[in-house]
């Protein structure tokens, strides 16, 4: 889920001094590939709970404004979200063709560079459209049949947060980038300090702390593009100094255009935005779904989605490492290590997700009770459905773990148009009109929406991983 100035001397590729790639080189087994995957993933694991983290204290701030200000908040975060994400999934695709080019070995240090430098200029140039379509946020919600204060107050919010787009995708490249050169430890550092600069900001702005004006809904709107500035000029201090990653120089000839790695960049990551698009919009679906049958439902499927989700940044991150990994293999040739790395961060993802299944269904009150007053006479219809929501989300997390880790791995083999299909025909062909039947024409109701959701996700992993198990004989992993 994550969010230059200058231009710097690069000498000619034959002076510049050797770069050790050790990270690209294949371990002797298969105890050590599964060392080398958790090492990548720990630190992506840790930033991306700490970005949930980021998420959660705009909400603390802007709740305390009242109904008004947390739903434009909400609604304008929405918008916003949905374009990040989608975003952050097109300029993904730079993370497995850098690690095959490392992989390859034979002229990674201008390859990389090349990938970093049109990644950046998607990063840049694809939100352009996006930040003009933001600025007129109160339309399009007026458009959905949203209450019109509302819309005027999210379109103030999204007036200041469109600018925090070109950042946080700009900041979300040099993530990756790091991650793919064997430095993802400055990715937990560096959303750490994001953490505090969002709480510091948010504490400053919103309720006028320290002599600073009261800008309520806009001082939140203005401490989240704070937050997204101060990342990407941490990313960029990291790349710049370095010892391993300033040997790349990634922002030499930053004006220099490569059209066929830009190219390459679009039509791999284009099926990647396209499939995180499917997914995020099937559970926001589900929301709405949830609005027909009643408040209760709502707020008892918004619990249970959020614990679901923090959950989920474990398989996610595995993810992550996953292409990483599988994609040096896939540059490299080597078909041995290829299933080594993906069988390794497969069994890691699904493995700790039966742990946490095991947790839900066990204690699925005191994962509530992290949210809502578990012993309140006023919340206990909203903590039954919750708790009966989490019984499902304990099978429906196995399902989510396998197919998120399954589609990191093909992406290490540039496989996403495919995967990309299984997700439309599994998250909405299935999943959604699944939801639609059960919860409308049976009397399970929200229980029913989430069979459809665990039904969805069930279908994608076993396609997903089913996919991994033919590469050789669907053509996936042949040499480069």
């Amino acid at each position: 889920m994550a969010f230059r100035v200058g231009s710097f001397y690069t000498p000619p590729v034959s002076v510049m001094p050797p770069i050790p790639f050790t990270s690209a080189a294949a371990p002797a087994t298969a105890r050590a590939e599964l060392a080398a995957t958790l090492r990548l993933a720990a630190p992506l694991v840790g930033a991306n709970l700490l970005q949930m983290a980021v998420y959660a204290v705009d909400v603390v701030f802007v709740a305390r404004l009242g109904e008004v200000e947390l739903a434009a908040a909400t609604l304008g975060v929405y918008i916003y979200g949905v374009i990040l994400f989608a975003l952050s999934g097109l300029i993904g695709a730079a993370a497995p063709i850098i690690a095959a080019e490392l992989g390859q070995r034979r002229h990674a240090v201008r390859e990389v560079r090349r990938s970093f430098r049109m990644a950046m200029w998607i990063a840049v140039l694809g939100s352009v459209p996006f930040m003009i379509a933001m600025s007129h946020g109160q339309a399009m919600l007026l458009a959905t049949g949203q209450d019109a204060t509302v819309a005027a107050r999210a379109d103030a919010f999204l007036d200041i947060l469109l600018w925090a787009l070109i950042p946080a995708l700009t900041g979300t490249v040099m993530r990756i980038t790091a991650a793919a050169l064997g430095r993802p430890g400055w990715a937990m550092a560096i959303t750490a300090l994001g953490l505090g600069v969002s709480i510091f900001a948010n504490w400053l702005l919103v309720f006028g702390n320290l002599g600073f004006p009261a800008w309520g809904l806009e001082g939140s709107a203005i401490a989240s593009l704070s937050t997204s500035i101060a990342m990407t000029a941490a990313y960029a201090i990291v790349l710049i100094g370095d010892r391993r990653l300033r040997r790349f120089r990634l922002f030499g000839r930053w004006w220099r255009h490569e059209w066929s790695r830009l190219r390459q960049i679009v039509v791999l990551g284009l099926p990647i935005a396209a499939t995180m698009t499917f997914e995020g919009a099937l559970f926001s679906a589900a929301g709405f779904l949830m609005g027909r049958i009643g408040v209760t439902e709502v707020a008892a499927h918004a619990i249970a989605l959020q614990i679901a989700a923090f959950l989920f940044q474990v398989p996610f991150g595995i993810a992550q490492a996953a292409t990483i990994r599988v994609g040096m293999a896939y540059g490299a040739g080597d078909r041995q290590w290829m299933a080594r790395a993906g069988w390794s961060a497969l069994a890691v993802g699904t493995g700790f997700m039966v742990v946490t299944a095991t947790l839900l269904w066990a204690f699925p009150r005191a994962f509530v009770g992290v949210y809502v007053d578990t012993g309140a006479q006023a919340n206990a219809a909203m903590v039954a459905l919750a708790v009966q929501y989490l019984a499902i989300a304990a099978l429906f997390q196995l399902f989510d773990g396998a197919q998120a880790v399954a589609a990191g791995v093909l992406r290490g083999v540039q496989d996403t148009r495919v995967p990309m299909v299984i997700a439309l025909v599994g998250y909405w062909a299935i999943g959604f009109a699944t939801s639609v039947l059960l919860g409308f024409w049976t009397p399970m109701g929200g229980i029913g929406i989430w069979i459809g959701l665990a039904l969805g996700l069930l279908v994608v992993a076993v396609l997903l991983v089913d996919r991994w198990r033919r590469r050789e004989r669907l053509g996936l992993v042949g040499v480069r």
